[in-house]
């Protein structure tokens, strides 16, 4: 029990919410500063929480989620009332979407002005509520560390995302006694979410796997996010499964694996007898189930309840965390295989002959000397580029359409793209997080030049903290990816109808700002471009002229145009 001098101990709300920061393990908040919060920054002092501060709002929000998807900790944005946090709700959808645990804080007018017209008021609970798991406000100073430390709680329930909390001015800045507040101590206020899955279910997926002679899995984003990526490597080479990757579950296991397929996945979707379906919705990027083959057995494992069997019947569904169960599938198959796996052998090769038809249809662009640049060329050039220890962030439409078929991390947690929100502003912030997270970590991030013009002036963000950072910029003057949209429905007389950008050399742009910025025309001139943006030691962009008459095949086959 507390003595009576410490319960008199006075302290601010600002400085509650700082020290349940830190029970959560965040160790930086990214904040665009306003008047309703400065009491956080206060209590962030005290706990030794770095305070980073950048340009707009949306990479606030970007970065918190960027954070979290490379450390595995729930990432935290702070921002002001009203258009400061109107600017961070494209932020929090995106993190919604992908399923990224993290906390948006919001100021708010004070109690005592409420419905008044005070500074920046607004209804952002209201807002916030259908893109969060969780959106409330303080209601009291008392209270603020406790709902501080509720909103991570909820980050965590079913599938992960984010929560908001709005804090109003007089909550933030008064003071209680210490002994009047509820400050919930590290590691004692949240449950373990590992859920094993019905023990029953996993036996019979195991008994599937083990008698299937054309099984397919695909490791979707909860692969990563559960850290599941040895149980899952486990898994495909015990039982001779092939693997395909989506989301951050790319790098999963490394190019060149026997059990890495890429660009097959359609026809062994196609094709197989059981597929395993694994952290990936039934969404756009699935064709909403229908590009599984009818006749196959599907099992779907989630770690959300409401997502198993959505937009498609499955014939089995898991609800759980993908590491535990992916582990226990294997654990329960691998005595059971009577050679099984071997017979399988005939499959895989036919799928690798479909995955090297694929390659050698692109080699020619793979490899082309056109200039203006081929899409392709760019991003076969940034894959030979990165290494081990390149984390690989795409931010774009056409562009990173054109990667997605090619750029293969080489390690799991390298890759990041926004997910299925599609937002586009995520390449800025998710470096700044990445960069922050893993200084060790080289950090390769590709931009369409729609994309960078959403975030970029946070390059200067980049450039202030020195950290360096290897950027390309696929320019094409035009937002390309609606662009053959509109030509695709209304013909080449209106194809350029909202959607044609200036010719910005972003090089410029980077040297102006302190960075290392470099034009490319010349194919030839891509390598050794990379290679000096690498050693500058400078966050860079590499400003790549692109065939603006080139669309990549993803973009072409996009149900929205047909």
């Amino acid at each position: 029990m507390p003595d009576d001098s410490d319960s008199q101990e006075l302290i601010s709300g600002g400085h509650l919410v700082a020290k349940a920061l830190k029970a959560e393990g965040v160790d930086r908040i990214y904040t665009l500063c306003g008047g309703h919060i400065i009491d956080i920054y206060d209590g962030c002092v005290d706990e030794g929480i770095d305070v980073i501060d950048v340009r707009h709002e949306q990479v606030a929000a970007h970065a918190a989620d960027g954070y979290s998807r490379i450390t595995g900790k729930p990432g935290c944005a702070v921002v002001t009332a009203g258009p400061g946090t109107t600017d961070a709700v494209t932020g929090v959808a995106n993190a919604f979407r992908a399923e990224s645990p993290m906390l948006l804080i919001g100021g708010q007018g004070a109690h005592t002005q409420h419905k008044m017209g005070s500074l920046q008021d607004l209804p952002h609970v209201d807002m916030m509520a259908p893109i969060t798991k969780f959106a409330a406000t303080v209601p009291d100073t008392a209270r603020a560390a406790d709902m501080v430390s509720m909103a991570f709680r909820e980050c965590y329930h079913g599938a992960p995302g984010p929560s908001f909390l709005e804090i109003p001015r007089d909550v933030l800045d008064a003071k209680v006694p210490v002994g009047k507040a509820r400050v919930p101590q590290a590691g004692q206020y949240r449950a373990s979410t590992r859920a094993a899955g019905d023990p029953e279910a996993v036996e019979r997926l195991a008994d599937l796997l083990v008698h299937a002679e054309k099984p397919a899995i695909l490791l979707g984003s909860q692969v990563w996010t559960t850290r599941a990526t040895d149980a899952a490597t486990e898994l495909v080479r015990t039982l001779n499964v092939p693997a395909y990757m989506n989301g951050a579950g790319r790098g999963t296991l490394p190019p060149g694996d026997p059990h890495h397929f890429q660009l097959s996945r359609r026809y062994a979707f196609a094709n197989a007898d059981l597929i395993v379906i694994v952290g990936t919705p039934f969404d756009f990027r699935m064709g909403y189930g229908k590009r599984l083959s009818p006749t196959a057995t599907v099992v779907q494992i989630d770690l959300d309840y409401r997502t198993v069997g959505k937009n498609r019947d499955i014939d089995l569904g898991i609800v759980g965390d993908a590491g535990l169960i992916l582990k226990s599938v294997g654990e329960s198959a691998s005595g059971r295989l009577n050679g099984g796996s071997v017979k399988r052998k005939g499959w895989l090769e036919e799928l690798r002959t479909a995955e090297q038809t694929a390659i050698d249809k692109r080699l020619p662009h793979l490899k082309s000397d056109a200039s203006p640049i081929h899409p392709y060329r760019l991003v076969s050039e940034i894959n030979d580029f990165l290494t081990e220890d390149s984390i690989y962030i795409g931010d774009g439409g056409d562009i990173v359409t054109f990667s997605g078929q090619v750029v293969q991390p080489r390690s799991p947690g390298h890759w990041m793209d926004p997910g299925p929100l599609g937002t586009l502003g995520v390449g800025v912030p998710f470096v700044l997080a990445a960069k922050q997270a893993r200084p060790d970590k080289e950090v390769v991030a590709l931009f369409g030049d729609g994309a960078f013009s959403l975030t970029g002036w946070d390059f200067e963000t980049l450039v202030r903290y020195r950290l360096p950072f290897v950027g390309i910029v696929g320019n094409n003057s035009s937002m390309n990816q609606i662009r053959y949209g509109q030509k695709a429905k209304y013909g080449d007389e209106r194809e350029r109808v909202g959607n044609t950008l200036g010719d910005v050399q972003y090089d410029k742009f980077a040297q102006m700002l302190g960075g290392y910025g470099e034009e490319v025309r010349d194919p030839a001139d891509i390598a050794p471009a990379l290679r000096r943006a690498r050693e500058s030691g400078l966050p860079s962009l590499i400003n790549v002229w692109l065939d603006p008459d080139v669309y990549a095949p993803g973009t072409m086959n996009q149900t929205m145009y047909k």
